[in-house]
């Protein structure tokens, strides 16, 4: 926040600009929950389908300790290629498990906000290693928030657990009394069972701190009016300047049409509001063209222009009108037009071989 500048001042939604410029400095709304919920789910899903194979591929792996110590070569050379082997052997096994809850703890961050590469956002911070900060942050609100967030979690899934768990409290006593490879399945089934109850409970957390978090993001990016005009003069430019650009476009445009004039057959009139000027050439052109058109002051100049250049002006008010209302520049003019334009026409045509005779 802007030295100076009071939160209360932040009243305004923020805007996509706002959002976009947060996101490429890494603030986005990210709830560490919704990861932990997917590594939940990954880990979930090794042991239901993973753990038997892994057992087996480990039990495999480790017999030669076990059952055959005495043929293990203690020469550097034998011990160093059997560490290999073994690491190897290992890493094949558990690393397929590895692998899935590393995914899946992307996963969790993809979902809430797609790729993200902020340079920003892991480029030391000084501050971070000012004590003083680190207390505030720890006693600030946002730590009363997480430790809050944490009792919450230990109490859901405890809660969770215990619902699996006290239904078969009688099985979990007569666990001495049964075969080991009966306590193992036990052990195996409950482990299922309380996987599932925490991730239900889990789902419950990371949706509830998902809806913080989006919230909190939201508050914190809020705008304060002056930045939402400072934001708008950057992005659509200053209200004076594009005034001043719109009249300079306009006067272009305006001289643009008026170098058109000399152009012109006739000019229409209303006669002091409206002012057409039409450009037609028998055998060159096949309909009149409207190559000026204005009101008031600018029909005022085309008359004038006109006047100047010796271009015949006819004074017809509903004609004036109808083709100001219809007429587009340098386009030819509606043909429901044709017949009476073909009269003013041909009344200046047949006045200009007057003045030829």
């Amino acid at each position: 926040m802007a030295e100076g500048e009071d939160k209360s001042e932040k009243t305004e939604e923020p805007t996509e600009r706002k959002l976009q410029k947060a996101r490429e400095e890494g603030d986005v709304a990210k709830s560490q929950e919704i990861s932990g919920w997917f590594t939940l789910a990954a880990g979930l899903a090794v042991v239901a389908f993973m753990a038997p194979g892994l057992t087996r591929a480990l039990t495999g792996a480790m017999t030669v300790f076990l059952e055959q110590p005495h043929q293990l070569g203690l020469d550097p050379g034998a011990a160093m290629a059997l560490a290999i082997r073994s690491l190897t052997e290992l890493a094949l096994i558990l690393g397929l498990a590895y692998g899935l809850l590393m995914l899946a703890a992307a996963s969790g961050n993809l979902v809430q906000h797609g790729l993200l590469w902020t340079p920003k956002k892991i480029a030391p911070k000084l501050d971070k290693l000012n004590p003083v900060e680190g207390l505030k942050r720890m006693f600030g609100p946002q730590g009363w928030v997480n430790f809050l967030k944490g009792i919450g979690k230990i109490i859901l899934v405890g809660a969770a657990i215990a619902l699996v768990l006290w239904p078969r409290r009688h099985d979990l006593a007569s666990f001495p009394m049964v075969s080991p490879a009966r306590m193992l399945d036990e052990v195996y089934e409950a482990a299922i069972l309380l996987l599932i109850a925490a991730l239900i409970a889990y789902a419950v957390i990371a949706a509830l701190d998902f809806t913080f978090q989006r919230r909190e993001f939201t508050e914190r990016n809020k705008m304060s009016r002056k930045e939402l005009r400072d934001e708008y003069k950057e992005t659509e430019g200053d209200p004076l300047v594009r005034a001043k650009l719109r009249q300079i476009r306009q006067e272009r445009a305006q001289k643009r049409m008026m170098s058109k004039v000399p152009d012109a057959a006739v000019v229409i009139t209303n006669p002091t509001h409206y002012a057409i000027a039409l450009e037609y050439e028998q055998g060159r052109t096949p309909a009149p063209i409207c190559i000026a058109k204005g009101v008031d002051a600018v029909a005022l100049r085309i008359r004038d222009k006109a006047r100047e250049l010796d271009i015949p002006i006819v004074e017809d008010p509903p004609l004036a009108r109808a083709l100001f209302a219809t007429s587009e520049l340098d386009e030819p003019i509606d043909p429901e037009h044709y017949a009476a334009v073909a009269k003013v026409i041909g009344y200046v045509l047949s006045l200009s071989d007057k003045r030829r005779r």
